[in-house]
């Protein structure tokens, strides 16, 4: 089924007590990874979505509990500028080791959108673009790295009125850059873009999920879902075999 963005608009406020809710995925994200180490398994996690969507906030309090030795976070798209090396070569020099996890904080999708909407690029590279981030992610996976991709969604009037409540805040204006505030303008150009880039990336292998990100304590929480249960499915549920050499391993009496 085609993803349909305006079914991810409702906004509906997490009925619960979110400061134990998140605690409790927290906790349980802590434990994914520790189970993602002892095996050896790589992770990559794309947060995507509109400007003034709340992503960094959900970046902080999906990373908020695991080992930052083992973590990268890759903030912002590479620079649009045309570079000798191949477009995607930047984001390849972050993929993750074994046992670890990176984040890209705006990917490749990023920008090949931006380069679209700039004119920098014409029909046919968007569309060479798209089928070789499907043989980029297809090569991930096949070296069995999972594959998480998050789109933060709001409406037009949020976007609008979190970009302006950034804008008012002296300690938050920093975050703002020129084609930041071009971002709700921009919008209508930019939607057939994400559509198709839904319709020509959403793979077996790396699936899109949309995060209704009208309010922003339901939206961390169902991405931290989306992830735990991604990795969930994907982790062995028992320690591998090859620990009982280190379990028999007589320690040292220090008493």
């Amino acid at each position: 089924m085609p993803i349909d963005l305006t079914e991810y608009e409702r906004g509906d406020p997490f009925d619960g007590d979110y400061a134990e809710a998140l605690g409790a995925m927290q906790s349980r994200l802590e434990r994914l990874q520790q189970m993602q180490a002892a095996h050896r398994k790589r992770m990559i996690v794309v947060i995507e979505g509109w400007m003034g969507s709340g992503k960094r906030d959900a970046l902080k309090r999906l990373v908020a509990s695991w080992d930052p030795c083992q973590t990268l976070v890759r903030c912002g798209a590479a620079d649009p500028a045309r570079e000798e090396r191949h477009w995607l070569a930047p984001y390849w020099e972050a993929l993750p080791t074994p046992s670890s996890t990176t984040v890209y904080f705006r990917s490749w999708y990023r920008r090949a959108i931006d380069e679209r909407i700039a004119g920098t690029t014409g029909e046919k590279e968007w569309i060479r673009a798209l089928d070789e981030i499907n043989e980029f992610e297809s090569q991930q996976r096949d070296h069995g790295t999972l594959i998480v991709k998050l789109f933060f969604h709001v409406t037009a009037a949020f976007q609008s009125a979190r970009l302006h409540e950034r804008q008012s805040d002296p300690w938050l204006r920093h975050l703002l850059t020129e084609a930041d505030l071009k971002a709700p303008e921009q919008r209508r150009s930019a939607l057939p873009l994400i559509e198709e880039m839904f319709a020509q990336t959403d793979t077996r292998w790396a699936p899109w999920r949309v995060m209704d990100a009208n309010n922003r304590q339901s939206a961390h929480l169902a991405a931290m879902e989306a992830v735990a249960t991604a990795m969930e499915k994907a982790l062995p549920k028992e320690p591998p075999v090859d620990q009982a050499n280190i379990l028999n391993f007589p320690l040292q009496n220090r008493g």
